[in-house]
């Protein structure tokens, strides 16, 4: 039996709407990005089988919001709170009406997945190109949506772009990493960039500033802030303004070195 007969028989056998649903499914089971109530917006949503697994995971106190130009029929008896957009994310009017939908920034999103692909045309460094500005989009949605700490993963096809777009998104996280779920077909191309931990921080490795030591951790470190965010710094005491460089972020604080200038 192929690789596309054993997932499209076991996605019959389940009642996913598309054989996909397994690459999110493995997705998760190694990252761990669905969590029960999470609020999770799913890109590309059409036909739904992404969306069928996410309500699975993130239960009856989440909320999965699916976005495609096609129409995405409704799930039938889903897990979570499901709810709809349609239209073209490269259009500021559907990235309104997502936004509305997620309660104007109220509601803070969890999760964005995106599992679009460009119509394909055979040429490879055209389908690459067209991949990345696609991920590029979803991007700039999950930017503007994720709250801190809030994780996201895209579809792209591995190609000359890709250590480029890579670097641009770990910027803005944690971390990044690639992923090829086994339910991928063997002979594509096709790649998933799960980024962890959106950091909102007004700060990032490599940043040197001077700051106020104006309490100790519990551990001993002096404590600083900026723009309310949390900076422990080694060494430090009470009361000292420190030349610092930031060595490591995280969504809620980071840990910085006194540079001895």
């Amino acid at each position: 039996m192929t690789g596309r007969d054993e997932y499209y028989n076991k996605a019959k056998q389940k009642g996913y709407r598309a054989r996909s649903a397994f690459k999110l499914t493995q997705l998760d089971d190694r990252a761990g990005l669905l969590d029960r109530g999470d609020t999770v917006v799913d890109l590309g949503a059409a036909p739904g089988g992404w969306m069928q697994v996410t309500a699975e995971r993130v239960g009856r106190e989440g909320t999965v919001v699916g976005v495609d130009r096609q129409r995405i029929d409704d799930l039938e008896d889903p897990e979570a709170t499901v709810e709809y957009v349609r239209g073209d994310i490269t259009e500021e009017r559907t990235r309104d009406e997502i936004r509305e939908t997620v309660g104007g920034g109220e509601r803070p999103v969890d999760v964005v997945v995106s599992d679009m692909a460009p119509n394909m045309t055979g040429d490879y460094d055209l389908d690459h190109a067209r991949s990345v500005h696609l991920v590029r989009q979803a991007f700039d949605v999950a930017e503007e949506l994720l709250a801190s700490g809030g994780d996201f993963v895209a579809k792209v096809f591995d190609g000359r772009d890709l250590d480029d777009l890579e670097a641009d998104i770990d910027e803005e996280f944690e971390y990044v990493r690639q992923m090829r779920p086994d339910a991928s077909r063997d002979e594509s191309s096709e790649l998933y960039l799960v980024a962890r931990n959106r950091l909102t921080a007004p700060v990032r490795a490599g940043d040197e500033l001077a700051v106020e030591i104006v309490d100790t951790g519990s551990e001993g470190d002096g404590i600083a802030r900026v723009e309310d965010f949390t900076v422990f710094v080694p060494g430090a005491q009470e009361g000292e303004t420190v030349p610092v460089e930031i060595e490591d972020v995280k969504p809620r604080f980071a840990f910085a070195a006194v540079r001895e200038d």
